[in-house]
């Protein structure tokens, strides 16, 4: 099969790749050709600074996804990550296995139903996880650093827009839940902590 090479793009005189001119036009129906490429390219470096990693140990996209959304939901059961993921019930099963086996997942069987399996991570799994949320979030950060006041709002819109409408609602209210059950942990594990602090600061006897 012959290469595909494809030219890189032309720069500036100061080093930085020029600004490719935009069709003209930009009528209703017209392909956005530019965005979907764009799309395309910034979603490539998006996953690639986790991919490094996860090459490193063995794994691939969809453990990533599997240990981002257990960090976000502990507890959550099999059932609710295949309605997120839509993947197949055989390919996350050998996703979990291999996330359990090597240390990463903690599948508990529920209290009321014993079948029910029940997802959390390890010290280790949630590490890794963080890990991926940090240099992703460095990468997002950055972008929208360069892209001036109320980005952040903008991107968040638009990235709703993208998903189909009957999805959205619930979308939002997973991520609402999630950061609240979040904010909830942090405030419950300062006070343990503060809790701790005075107990030790007790004099005895």
């Amino acid at each position: 099969m012959a290469d595909i090479n494809v030219s890189a793009p032309s720069r500036s005189a100061k080093g930085e790749p020029s600004t490719p001119a935009r069709p003209a036009g930009g009528g209703e129906g017209e392909p956005l050709i530019d965005l979907i490429e764009l799309f395309f390219f910034a979603y490539r470096n998006f996953v690639s600074d986790p991919d490094e990693i996860l090459q490193g140990i063995g794994f691939g996209r969809a453990h990533h996804r599997v240990l981002h959304f257990v960090s976000r939901h502990p507890g959550m059961r099999v059932t609710d990550l295949l309605d997120i993921l839509r993947i197949t019930k055989q390919s996350l099963g050998r996703v979990l296995r291999e996330l359990v086996d090597q240390g990463f997942i903690d599948s508990r069987a529920g209290a009321s139903d014993r079948r029910q399996r029940l997802l959390y991570l390890t010290p280790k799994g949630e590490s890794l996880a963080q890990e991926f949320v940090s240099i992703q979030s460095h990468r997002i950060r950055r972008a929208l650093a360069e892209c001036g006041v109320d980005t952040r709002e903008n991107a968040r819109r638009f990235l709703v827009a993208m998903i189909d409408p009957e999805d959205r609602g619930p979308i939002e209210k997973l991520i609402a839940r999630a950061d609240q059950q979040a904010e909830a942990r942090a405030t419950k594990g300062s006070g343990e902590k503060a809790a701790d602090k005075r107990a030790l600061a007790r004099p005895v006897g």
